[in-house]
C-alpha cells in the first residue's frame, strides 16, 4: 500500500523563536507518535544550517490515517503551539510514496541507481 510523506518548513522570526517553538512541540510530536494509528514519523526539528527554520517529516501510512490526523486532538494543540511563536514562512508538500527501497546497497555503499533504474 502507498505510504504518505509529508516534507515541510517552517520559519520564524529569530532562532529564539524557532528553539522555543521546537521545545514547546516535543511533547505533542511524541503525543502524536504514540497515539495515532498510521504514524510512523513525526518530527519537527531545528534546521542545523538557518537558525531560524524548522524541517518537518511526517510518514504515515495512507490517507485515511492522515486525515484522522488533521482532525485528531495533537494537530489542533501542535497548530495553537506553533502559533504562539512567529512565523514568518512556511512551504510544504505531500507525497504519495508507491515504491521504497533501501539507500545503501548490501555491503553498505550508496546505491548507483534507484528503482531498477527507473529514477
Amino acid at each position: 500500500m502507498p505510504m504518505i510523506v509529508v516534507a515541510a518548513q517552517l520559519d520564524f522570526a529569530d532562532q529564539a523563536s524557532r528553539d522555543a517553538a521546537v521545545r514547546d512541540c516535543g511533547p505533542i510530536q511524541k503525543a502524536t507518535r504514540d497515539d495515532e494509528a498510521g504514524c510512523q514519523a513525526y518530527c519537527f526539528a531545528a534546521d542545523p544550517c538557518m537558525p531560524n527554520r524548522i524541517q518537518v517529516y511526517e510518514l504515515w501510512d495512507d490517507g485515511p490515517t492522515l486525515a484522522a490526523h488533521f482532525k485528531h486532538p495533537n494537530y489542533a494543540a501542535m497548530v495553537v503551539a506553533l502559533r504562539k511563536h512567529a512565523i514568518t514562512g512556511s512551504w510544504n508538500q505531500m507525497y504519495l510514496v508507491t515504491d521504497h527501497e533501501p539507500v545503501y546497497g548490501p555491503e553498505g555503499q550508496a546505491r548507483e541507481t534507484f528503482f531498477g533504474g527507473k529514477a
